[in-house]
């Protein structure tokens, strides 16, 4: 891994803008103008999906890109087989995230056929986990970033309504490459417990960026 990205990212936040299936700022235009606010705010890089956003952005805001392709809603989807990360690479991203579980691949392929084919194409990988095993794999498969953005999502990690720090401390203490705390963090708080837990750099998505989710958890909250 190129250490000016790893010194760029140390200590900071990386905005994940993202909008699901049928929500009304999944527009690639709203994205991208949601990556302007999170670079004028001072995220060190965002996270989009889909190649059409990652090229936007690449086009619009001058800060490392990770981008991931989400295809489908079950098993592996997140950046599922070499075609995507491929996609992505061409696109303009600087890292492509992708799913790193134990789980089949629909391809057939492996995360390390995935990870040997971004970084012939000049890009960086991150592994997206959901448990310590899954990480110190993806670790010796070449994984430039390890990520926990899949804890509490995939069958065999714990379920939590909070961050899984226990993961990121875990991570931290045993991989030899930055560990990218993501998943479920709310707060700034929960954002610098991350980091002293031993995250290199902390990923915040929902809490930041996304105004439907945010709206329904207030009106749940009064009883609406």
């Amino acid at each position: 891994m190129t250490p000016p990205l790893a010194d760029a990212l140390r200590g900071r936040l990386i905005v994940s803008c993202q909008a699901p299936p049928g929500d009304p700022m999944r527009h690639t235009d709203t994205l991208v103008r949601m990556t302007l606010a999170a670079k004028a705010g001072g995220a060190a890089a965002v996270r989009v999906n889909d190649p059409e956003v990652v090229a936007a952005t690449v086009d619009a805001v001058d800060l490392p890109v990770i981008g991931l392709w989400k295809d489908g809603d079950d098993g592996v989807f997140i950046t599922p087989t070499v075609r995507h990360a491929l996609a992505l690479v061409d696109a303009g991203a600087t890292v492509v995230a992708a799913d790193a579980t134990a789980r089949p691949r629909p391809d057939g392929s492996t995360f390390a056929d995935l990870v040997e084919a971004v970084h012939e194409a000049s890009a960086f990988v991150m592994a997206d986990v959901s448990t310590l095993d899954e990480g110190r794999e993806a670790a010796e498969q070449g994984a430039d970033f390890v990520g926990t953005t899949l804890s509490g999502y995939v069958p065999g990690s714990p379920i939590q309504t909070a961050p899984d720090l226990a993961l990121v401390t875990d991570l931290a203490t045993t991989i030899p490459v930055p560990v990218i705390a993501e998943g479920r963090i709310a707060t700034p708080e929960q954002a610098a417990a991350a980091l002293t837990a031993g995250a290199h750099s902390v990923v915040v998505g929902t809490a930041i960026t996304a105004p439907t989710a945010l709206t329904r958890a207030f009106v749940a909250g009064l009883g609406g």
